[in-house]
């Protein structure tokens, strides 16, 4: 039955080739199917049923998928006893090659080389390159964070990294997708396992629900992004994004049915950016997962979602600049100052990061904002850069947290310096590089971006970006002082507990005050969680992740050359 139906499509197939183009001559060898199904000769035509697939191009897809699958096979087949570090081990062995066939391509992208593959659903240029690297370098810091996580809190299995390995697959796919449906396939994958990571702390209620929120909301927007796709298809005529953007500088389209179709979109991509008013999920879902699924979702799952969008509205719809630039604007706009104004009235610091991590999305928009070349390096410098801002503060937050994360209210912050200074001066340095300070990467990525929108005459726009980061070097410097402030000696809390709490400290006053039982208040909000007097042990992989992401803020705050060349040379094949 399987081969008289292939036998039938590929006649159609050929009847319509003579009925499109007449008749045409071929040097190779007719593309046929036999009685057993077998694919026969060159099947290179347009509507032939073989595609041919240049392997070497889509190897960082692959490597990943197969690493994982390779980690579930060695899972099963060993027996079943504690291997403490394998699981990491070998997905950074995964991440690392991965990462080491990017670089390779890299430079044959670079080169000229760029096309569409695999039956022109997929691209390969410095864009998708781009990005599997950024994905790669994601992969490798958050299993060297994890490792030690997963083991304290007893959750340590191949499950957590081959859900990592496969939804970083999903986030590759995204960046070199050349079809709306292909992007919606790679943000399915990306999502599918990214809901699981967040509900995997499978004793702690919050991850639970956190997961459930997500996984809802993901749900409509999936739904709000198909129907898009179908708008989009039904205005143009086809999800190809290079052959949308062809169409729409030859023809004349109904404007109304195609800018829905772009607002739905970006509706669906934006709640994966979390850009407001789309971000709702997000505090929720970064307090209840797991710290290191929450660092990894914040890298990865926001690149993925910008380089859809990227490739989307820069590539597929540049005609259309003048109608989607107000909408990204007014999401810019909202993103940045939202972000940053409700970052300063959290107490717990997943939730503030949370916020933070929703403003730096704002910046993101600003350089998406720009439709240019140099809005779309700024784009992409901001966010290789925030790849080692984001996973290196939540690497801190995993270690100081403790067991059940018992201490993730700034409180359990408070005297950091005093027994991890290294680990103090880490944090410090990492959240000012996201404040903007500079001889940071922080800086120079939100200097690129505010460049870009003032070089379009986006002033306004401009300034608002500087307001929210000197809003959020507030609450940054909050952190900071919290955790250089000394704890309260036990004597003193003692005595202070009969003191009432409320003349311990005020809104105006960012100096943490002891207040009732030993507790601290700043800047007028109590928080509930003691400092922690023990030791904190950094451990082996999160002191190599965080030495990695501390030299990469430093180093190219001071020298940014390479990587603005980098992002650069991320060029969009079609744009």
């Amino acid at each position: 039955m399987m081969p008289s139906l292939l036998a039938a499509m590929a006649a159609m197939a050929a009847l319509g080739g003579q009925a499109a183009g007449g008749t045409t001559t071929t040097t190779t060898t007719p593309c046929a199917v036999s009685a057993s199904g077998a694919v026969q000769g060159f099947c290179t035509s347009a509507k032939s049923l073989h595609i041919p697939i240049p392997y070497r191009y889509v190897a960082p897809e692959l490597i990943l998928i197969v690493g994982a699958l390779v980690i579930l096979s060695i899972s099963a087949l060993l027996p079943k006893r504690s291997r403490q570090g394998l699981w990491m081990l070998l997905t950074v062995v995964v991440g690392l090659i991965s990462f080491a066939w990017s670089a390779w391509i890299w430079h044959q992208a670079d080169s000229g080389k760029a096309a569409l593959i695999v039956g022109n659903a997929l691209v390969f240029d410095g864009f998708a390159v781009f990005f599997a690297i950024l994905v790669s370098t994601a992969i490798v810091l958050s299993a060297l964070v994890s490792d030690s996580y997963l083991r304290r809190e007893g959750l340590d299995g191949p499950e957590f990294y081959v859900l990592a390995l496969l939804s970083g697959s999903g986030a590759m796919i995204m960046a070199a997708a050349n079809d709306l449906i292909v992007i919606f396939l790679g943000l399915e994958i990306l999502s599918l396992a990214l809901y699981v990571l967040t509900a995997y702390h499978r004793r702690r209620a919050e991850s639970g629900e956190a997961s459930m929120k997500y996984f809802i909301l993901g749900a409509f927007s999936s739904a709000i992004f198909l129907y898009g796709v179908a708008l989009c298809y039904g205005a143009t005529g086809t999800t190809r994004l290079s052959e949308i953007s062809v169409f729409l500088a030859q023809n004349h389209v109904p404007r109304s049915i195609l800018l829905a179709g772009i607002v739905l979109v970006v509706v669906g991509l934006g709640f994966k950016v979390a850009a407001v008013p789309f971000h709702t999920w997000t505090p929720d879902v970064y307090q209840g997962a797991p710290t290191p699924a929450t660092g990894f979702m914040a890298a990865v799952a926001k690149a993925a979602g910008f380089a859809a969008l990227l490739r989307v509205l820069i590539g597929a719809f540049s005609t259309m600049s003048v109608d989607w630039r107000p909408i990204i604007w007014v999401l810019a706009a909202l993103t940045l100052l939202v972000g940053s104004m409700l970052a300063i009235v959290q107490t717990d610091i997943k939730r503030m990061l949370a916020y933070s991590s929703i403003s730096h999305a704002g910046y993101v928009l600003v350089g998406l904002q720009a439709a240019s070349s140099m809005g779309t390096a700024g784009a992409l410098f901001y966010l290789f850069s925030y790849v080692f801002l984001v996973i290196g503060s939540f690497a801190i937050v995993a270690v100081v947290s403790g067991t059940g994360e018992a201490r993730n209210d700034l409180g359990g912050f408070r005297g950091l310096a005093q027994r991890r200074p290294g680990l103090a001066l880490a944090f410090t340095v990492l959240l000012l590089a996201q404040a903007g300070v500079p001889f940071t990467a922080g800086f120079f990525a939100k200097f690129y971006v505010v460049l870009a929108a003032v070089n379009q005459g986006q002033y306004v726009l401009g300034v608002l970006a500087m307001l929210a980061a000197a809003v959020a070097t507030f609450f940054y410097l909050r952190v900071a002082i919290f955790m250089y402030t000394p704890a309260p000696d036990p004597a003193t809390s003692s005595s202070s507990s009969h003191a009432p709490a409320a003349a311990s400290g005020t809104a105006a006053d960012p100096t943490p005050a002891a207040g009732a039982g030993g507790l601290a208040v700043l800047g007028g909000l109590a928080l509930a969680a003691p400092p922690e007097t023990g030791r904190v042990t950094i451990p082996a992989g999160t002191m190599i992740a965080l030495t990695i992401c501390l030299a990469f803020t430093i180093v190219f705050g001071v020298y940014p050359t390479p990587l603005i060349h980098f992002a650069q040379h991320a060029k969009l094949f079609f744009s």
